[in-house]
This record gives structure tokens, sequence and C-alpha cells, in this order.
């Protein structure tokens, strides 16, 4: 059966309110862009009203690739995270919804709206897009979606046939020190990470994407996120954390083919099959208590992180891309405690964003860090610098981890007939 006889099928036996005319509309514009990109021309192509071809969209990142978008892509300046607990045990329409969120990622990463798109002319029914990117250019777009281990197996079952299929390296993660998790803003099915540089285009991808799954999934928590606290184009300025600090000096970047092999991207023969090309995310709320901050010296500042504020570079360095020398550091200073020569070598990605959901009603602003991390294992990545910093760092005084996930984020999605997850529940 080829993938559009497999499409109509579903199409035909769907009982869950999902229009025919909106599926085809979605898979069809996948398929435009997936035959460009197959043919080793950008998928920004598009063509023109009166069809002749157009050039690539300034501001576009290309949804099919060999690796997820999102990951190794320059850092956007928004970040909209949701996570999603799936509410069928309707494996078929789990399998649908994911080639329905598929092509919708395509389209709206092109820039291009969902099916008819907000305006059909057909009054009776829910426009196919909700509208509010009319007009907006993609703005970088990247939406890059994981799997989390209640989705292979929970309370003991095996919800979808999947269960032998969990990688070993989807291993929950440990209680650290410090800890105080809200269950509420933890763990979940399906992640979907949506970085743009407009803040409407990446909430409209998230809003979207839910309005598809509705009766499939439901929402179990979501992050707003603003100011990028990495970045992977070091030739650009290092951005700042809440805490008026420069983050990610030494953060991978997305050139370095090198160390990405080595420390981000899962190899053929590395797990299951499904998750060659891929990689792990690790997702930590992590609330920074804003006002004895501000009340602290700027010398203790700069001990408890171990770098100079204004410029960046660490203690007993001139520049900020200057080595470390981590026995000029404090023993608590979270630079030292999070370098890689501190950990065995374990070396992470970062695309960590600020946030401020108002106050917490104490007059304090409920503030942080989103953290974001990719790494070829967890285990091997994340748990051990956490564990350092969980038990030895200075700054724990100032910052508390109240929200945790991890999700195992599957290779590229590589043309028309592939969707996320295809591997997994072919």
């Amino acid at each position: 059966m080829t993938e559009t006889e497999h499409v109509d099928k579903a199409v035909e036996s769907a009982d869950d309110g999902f229009s025919r005319r909106a599926l085809l509309g979605w898979t069809g514009g996948a398929l435009v862009v997936g035959a460009a990109a197959a043919g080793g021309v950008a998928a920004a192509v598009t063509t023109t009203d009166d069809g002749k071809a157009a050039g690539p969209k300034v501001g576009q990142v290309d949804f099919h690739g060999a690796h997820q978008a999102g990951i190794a892509t320059p850092v956007q300046d928004r970040l909209h995270f949701c996570v999603f607990d799936v509410i069928t045990d309707d494996r078929a329409k789990l399998v649908r919804m994911l080639q329905q969120w598929s092509a919708a990622a395509a389209a709206m990463t092109a820039g291009k709206a969902i099916g008819t798109g907000a305006d059909s002319g057909v009054v009776e029914s829910p426009p196919d897009d909700t509208g509010e990117a009319v007009g907006l250019p993609p703005n970088n777009l990247t939406l890059t979606v994981g799997f989390g281990p209640t989705l292979f197996t929970k309370d003991g079952k095996d919800r979808f046939g999947i269960a032998a299929k969990r990688p070993e390296a989807l291993a929950d993660l440990p209680t650290f020190p410090g800890d105080n998790l809200d269950p509420q803003r933890s763990g979940g099915d399906i992640a979907v990470q949506a970085c743009a540089d407009d803040p409407q285009v990446a909430v409209h991808a998230i809003r979207n994407l839910a309005r598809i799954g509705f009766g499939v999934v439901s929402v179990r928590w979501s992050q707003l996120g603003f100011g990028k606290t990495s970045s992977t184009t070091p030739e650009a300025m290092t951005p700042r954390n809440l805490f008026g600090f420069k983050d990610g000096t030494r953060n991978i970047a997305g050139t370095e083919t090198d160390r990405l092999r080595e420390h981000v991207w899962v190899p053929a023969g590395e797990g299951p099959q499904w998750m060659a090309d891929g990689s792990y995310l690790v997702a930590r709320r992590i609330r920074m208590h804003i006002e004895p901050w501000d009340r602290t010296s700027l010398q203790e500042q700069q001990d408890l992180i171990g770098r100079t504020k204004g410029v960046g570079a660490p203690h007993g360095a001139i520049g900020e891309h200057d080595p470390v020398p981590l026995k000029a550091l404090a023993p608590d200073a979270h630079v030292r405690l999070s370098h890689p020569d501190s950990n065995g070598g374990a070396t992470i990605l970062r695309r960590g964003y600020s946030f401020v959901d108002g106050s917490d009603g104490l007059g304090r602003l409920e503030a942080g860090l989103f953290f974001l991390a990719y790494q070829r294992d967890p285990r091997k990545g994340f748990v051990p610098i956490q564990q350092n910093l969980a038990s030895n760092d200075g700054l724990n005084e100032y910052i508390q981890h109240v929200g945790s996930a991890l999700f195992a984020c599957p290779g590229g999605v590589r043309g028309a007939d592939d969707y996320w997850g295809k591997a997994l529940f072919g």
C-alpha cells in the first residue's frame, strides 16, 4: 500500500471529526515541500501565483532532513514548548495524528497555511488554519518532536505495542538533591518544541497542532520562553540569562559536525534503529530567585558563576572565550562544576530560554530558565553534570529545579512519505 493509499484509507475510516478535505490539504503541502527536498533543492522553494518558481523565503528553515531542525539550528529568539499526553488507546489514531502533524509542520515552517487556510469560504465548518499567522513570514520557525518514557509503557501497560522499542538511554532521570518538581509541569508522552523569531508564529504552530490532535492528545503542560540563553552560532554575541551573566559561551556550534556527531546525534546501531540520527532532550524548568540575587554583591555573583559579569571572562583570564583556568575558580563555582573537564568529558548542546510568568502572589517574580539540553545519551551527558551541580554548586542558593522531562527525539522527516515517528510505529 502506498503512503497516499494509506492516508486515504485512514481518512475513510476516521470517526474523530477530522475532515478529508483538511487531511488531503496538509498532505498535499508536504508533497510539494518533500519533492523539492528530494531533488536537492531547498525546501524553501515555492511557486508564484502564475506557477513559476519563486526564490527561497527569507527566514525559513528546512523541515525535511536527516536530523530534526531545532536542535543544531541557530537558536531563535522565542519558544513555545508544549507537552502532550495521549488520551486514546487507538494506535491507528495516534499514527494518523502524527502524519497530520508532520504535514502541518512542513506547511507552517514553509510559511504556508494549513490545508485550505483560515478563509476557505466554507462557512459551515471551522477553517483548517486558525489564522493568526496569516501575512507573517516563517520567521525561522522550527518544530521538533520527542517521545517520553510514558508513551512506551504507563502503569505497566504496553500502550501502543512499542514497549520493546524503548531505548535504554530513555531511562527515567534520577532524583537530584534540591529538586522540588511539580508533577503538573513534568513528564508527558509527546513534546513539541516550537522556536521562531516571532512569538506569534511559535504560538500559532503549537495552537494548530493541539487543534489537530483534539481527541487524540491533550496538553499536559507548556512553557513560553524569550531571550535565548545559549547559542549555536558562536560568531554572534553570547546571550545573557536573567541573572545578567553571559550563558552558553562554550556551547556546541551548529557547524561543529565532529562535536555534534560525538555528543549530540545518535549513530546507527546505538540503540533502536528508529533513533538513528536523533537525539535525547532533557527539559528542566528552573526557578531563579531574582530578588535575593539582586541584593547580592557583584563580587559574590561573579564568584558563584565563575565569570565576570561584564566581559564574561572566566576568573584568571581576560576574554570571554579564553580557556577556563579551573583551579582559579572557587570550588563551588558554576562554570567550574559544569565544565566537561569536571565531569569526565560530559558535553551537552543547550538551547535554553528565559521566562517570566508574572508573580507568585508574594511580590516575587515567577521567573527563571527553561533549560533545554540535547545529547547523544543523557546517562553520559546531563545526568553526571547535574549530579555534580546539584551536590556542590553554590548557585543552588538562588535556583531550584521545579519541572523536569526527558524525551527521545527521532531523526528527521526525510520526505513526503515520512512522518514523525514512522520508524517507531512502522
